[in-house]
């Protein structure tokens, strides 16, 4: 099995660790980040939607956010609530 295949299937169990709050969880990540860490051209290979499961994981174990709100400044502008933000305004 290739390094790459293997975090793919790392991936795959912490999505479903995700979903169903597993206590494996922090277990997954730190075996993601080391493999990650030992093998960094991997990272090349993720699609989103792999980097974005992992970001998730992540958000979840530390109890953070990445964004919460954006703001932007000057005349003119409109403000949106953040249910109203779109990835074009990022």
């Amino acid at each position: 099995m290739s390094p790459h295949e293997s975090i793919a299937m790392k991936i795959a169990e912490l999505e479903t660790a995700i979903l169903s709050a597993h206590p494996t969880l922090p277990t997954l990540l730190s075996q993601i980040h080391s493999n990650l860490k030992s093998d960094p051209d991997i990272v090349t290979l993720l699609d989103p939607a792999e980097v974005a499961v992992i970001v998730r994981g992540l958000e979840i174990q530390t109890k953070t956010t990445i964004a919460s709100s954006i703001v932007k400044e000057g005349k003119g502008v409109d403000k949106k609530k953040l249910a109203q933000i779109s990835l074009d305004d990022i």
